[in-house]
């Protein structure tokens, strides 16, 4: 699973990229869903130590959808092993979808970096609306046909920079469900994507363990050779 730069003798040329956004308070939630709350339980100046207490759902900020989240009875969290969650990661650019609809012609192009790869990122550019009210608003998603097509490959999970894989308006979640019903992961609110274009990484979207779990926050990043950067 681990690419050669990331063996012990070549560990010093890696580069780990944050391609995470920040959970603090007033961040962007889901419409209608809880924001982050941050509440101070104790202090360095009266008890000696800080501690905070956190509320958060399980689909704050940059999070990973599990097949339960969707689908009754489908697998949850804890039957997922670790080595589910890294994996040869590939970003594709669909700045320009037409229609704000990615379908399956624009990713014919792409069918050998699909073939090879085992987490597929979709490059959307609404990552820099994060915070304003244009991040929920005509963001780029997959066809069904698309989304029903990448399903046919080998891949271990989908991700993209905005805050859901479905339309605002798709009530009953077609493009989710066809990727969780296939055994897709799903991670959604990724940023920092348009500097991975054609450069070949370790991606890594490590969950809470939480029991039963149809989502979670992750921190997701990029492991970079350095030189694959130049």
């Amino acid at each position: 699973m681990f690419p050669p730069e990331c063996t012990e003798a070549g560990y010093t040329q890696m580069q780990v990229i944050d391609l995470s956004q920040s959970i603090e308070p007033g961040m962007p939630c889901y419409p209608g869903a809880s924001g982050a709350l941050f509440q101070p339980i104790s202090s360095i100046e009266k008890d000696g130590f800080a501690e905070q207490l956190l509320t958060i759902s399980s689909h704050t900020g940059t999070h990973i959808d599990l097949p339960s989240h969707i689908i009754e009875g489908a697998p949850s969290l804890e039957t997922f092993d670790i080595n589910r969650f890294a994996g040869k990661g590939v970003v594709l650019d669909v700045r320009d979808a037409p229609g704000n609809v990615i379908t399956i012609e624009m990713l014919k192009p792409f069918f050998s970096e699909i073939t090879t790869c085992e987490f597929l990122l979709l490059c959307t550019g609404m990552s820099r609306y994060w915070g304003t009210p244009l991040y929920f608003e005509s963001y780029p998603v997959l066809s069904t046909d698309a989304a029903q097509w990448l399903s046919g490959f080998n891949l271990q999970g989908i991700g993209v920079d905005m805050i859901s894989v479905d339309a605002p308006d798709q009530a009953d979640f077609p493009v989710h469900k066809s990727l969780l019903q296939n055994g897709l992961l799903i991670i959604e609110n990724l940023t920092g994507l348009l500097n991975l274009l054609h450069n070949p990484f370790l991606f890594c979207c490590f969950p809470l363990k939480i029991f039963r779990g149809e989502a979670s926050p992750v921190r997701a990043v990029a492991m970079v050779n350095e030189m694959d950067l130049a």
